[in-house]
């Protein structure tokens, strides 16, 4: 079976074929514009490829209740052109198949738990920091959307002390996205995260910030395993830092084999960067049942 997937994201559109086992057969990569000038361009690429169902992971907010008038819609989105935008409706006019829609998040989740480094577990928390910081959480063998869907990046953090940074966030300050956000980074310290050396006193206060938010989510969401994605987490040396930290932040309240072996429970994406686009097959895949 052949299936289209898109990892739509708010800088760059994947588009790419794949088979049940995941892998990608072909691929094109665009720049996100307006819908004007980005979706024939996509719409193309898809036609006459005899696509069985398309999976579309996507940047957001986006409507996800299937009941709503607006299911399939990009909504508040910051990027203006696609403000209140029916991607699921227009591709479903013009390729007339199935199509799997979520979160771009969850879509990399989905891909891990498929093919990668969660696989045969039910219960993962997937997040990415880089531009923003956004999660996907599988609980219980189904992805978690509820009222809408995880926004993870925008918990209140608690100022580490000294800290006197008022946070990058437009809506919420010295939230979690505006404390450790690629931008954020940028903003503090006057350079990019990839320009800052790697025993720079930057990643101390960094990891500082993502081990806190780390320990909500094990406190709340009991996940087996924590993959972290995004531009940011290329920086190699935070990922002892913040197994180090969360140990530190949860003091020993909880005990369990998974943070005994801590190296196994905090870790990086596995999949090469594809993990989003390999969702997205994964997420045609299930429209197509």
């Amino acid at each position: 079976m052949i299936y289209g997937g898109i990892e739509a994201g708010g800088t760059k559109m994947i588009c790419v074929i794949g088979d049940e086992n995941g892998r990608i057969l072909d691929r094109m990569q665009i720049p996100t514009k307006t819908p004007e000038e980005t979706m024939p361009i996509m719409i193309d690429y898809f036609k006459g490829k005899d696509i069985k169902a398309l999976g579309i992971a996507c940047f957001g907010p986006i409507d996800l209740n299937r009941d709503s008038k607006t299911y399939g819609y990009i909504t508040s989105t910051p990027k203006l052109a696609w403000k209140n935008y029916d991607i699921v409706g227009a591709f479903k006019k013009e390729l007339g198949v199935p199509i799997g829609f979520d979160t771009d998040v969850n879509g990399s989740l989905l891909g891990e738990i498929t093919w990668g480094c969660a696989k045969g577990l039910t219960d993962a928390l997937y997040l990415t920091i880089g531009t923003g910081v956004g999660g996907g959480v599988m609980a219980g063998g189904k992805l978690l959307h509820g009222m809408l869907h995880p926004e993870l990046g925008h918990i209140k953090m608690a100022v580490a002390d000294g800290d006197t940074y008022k946070g990058k966030c437009p809506y919420h300050g010295t939230c979690f996205e505006g404390m450790a956000a690629g931008p954020a980074i940028e903003d503090r310290w006057g350079k990019k995260a990839v320009e800052l050396a790697d025993d720079d006193k930057v990643w101390d206060l960094e990891s500082t910030y993502i081990a806190q938010a780390l320990c909500t989510y094990i406190l709340t969401l009991s996940p087996q395993i924590i993959i972290l994605g995004g531009g940011v987490m290329h920086q190699e040396q935070l990922f002892p830092l913040i197994r180090k930290k969360v140990l530190e932040q949860l003091n020993g309240y909880i005990v369990t084999k998974e943070l005994k072996d801590i190296d196994n429970y905090i870790v990086p994406a596995s999949l090469n960067d594809d993990q989003g686009i390999m969702g997205s097959i994964k997420l045609a895949m299930n429209a197509d049942i």
